[in-house]
Parts: C-alpha cells; structure tokens; sequence
C-alpha cells in the first residue's frame, strides 16, 4: 500500500497528522473490504490552494474543507467486484495497486471546524479523511438516503479508530 502525504502547511501544525491519516485510511478499507492494495494521494494546505483547486475542478469559487478526486466510479458503492474489467486504467501499471485517488484538506478549515464542532482537531482530520476516502469509494451524500447511508460509515469508521464524539 502506498500513501503519500505531502504537506503545503507546516508539518508540525498538528502533530502526528500522518498516523491519524493512515490509520483512517487503513481502517476505511478495511471497513470496505477493499481486496486490493491502494495507492492514496493526500494533500495538506490553506484555504487558498483548496479555494483555487474548487474553482479549477468544480467551478465553485470557495475554499472547502476537503476535495476527494476518485480514479474510479464505483456504481454500487464500496462494491470492488469487478473494477478490473471495468477501470483497468485505475491500476498502477508498476505495482498493481489501485489508484484510488487523491484527497486535499484545507487545514485551515479542519481547525476552524474542530473549534466550532466543539472538538478535537485530531477529531475533525480523521474525519475528512474518512469522508473522503468514502468518496473515493464511490459513496456520495446529494440525496438525502445516500448522505444518511455515508454519514453512518463515517461514524463507524471513527469509532473503530476510537475518534468518536
């Protein structure tokens, strides 16, 4: 399995971010029953990059909490029975892992949502990084049956890391 976490905000802003990202990622696939090692990109930064990036990609001109950018469509979430046949690009020629996709933080606004939720900033990373990496599998929250389905397996997911509220 391959993470790579690249910092454009001090590294030592929040210490120990990259094992609270790990493990979420980890616990995620696992929680998904992922058959595959993956390859995960995970960009920390300000307000301004992820304000920049949300125009580039979604034509929203704000900064966001989190971006999810999945290598693949899943059209039965979390289900990976047959991503080969259909997504065979989304494998690393190289290694053979998936590419799961990227996840970008602004962690100016993990901090500011961690004050105003009344909770820990290790708390609100962990999870935008879980609600990303169910993005990533092909979860979404645009109806109200979908975000209650991921709201859920987000919560689950914290817990079993033990970042409950």
């Amino acid at each position: 399995m391959t993470i790579e976490i690249e910092h454009n905000y001090p590294a030592d802003f929040l210490p120990d971010d990259q094992t609270i990202i790990e493990n979420v990622i980890h616990t995620a696939l696992d929680y998904e029953k992922c058959p595959y090692e993956v390859q995960v990109f995970v960009l920390l930064t300000d307000d301004e990059e992820i304000r920049q990036m949300n125009r580039d990609h979604r034509g929203i001109d704000r900064a966001t909490d989190v971006l999810s950018f999945p290598m693949a469509e899943y059209p039965i979430p979390g289900d990976f029975s047959d991503v080969e046949s259909r997504e065979p690009d989304a494998f690393h020629p190289a290694t053979g892992e998936l590419m799961l996709g990227d996840i970008i933080i602004s962690m100016d606004r993990m901090a500011a949502q961690a004050e105003e939720y009344g909770h820990s900033r290790i708390r609100e990373l962990a999870f935008l990084t879980a609600h990303s990496m169910l993005h990533l599998m092909g979860y979404d929250h645009m109806v109200d049956v979908e975000r209650l389905v991921m709201e859920q397996r987000q919560e689950e997911i914290l817990a079993i890391c033990g970042y409950s509220r």
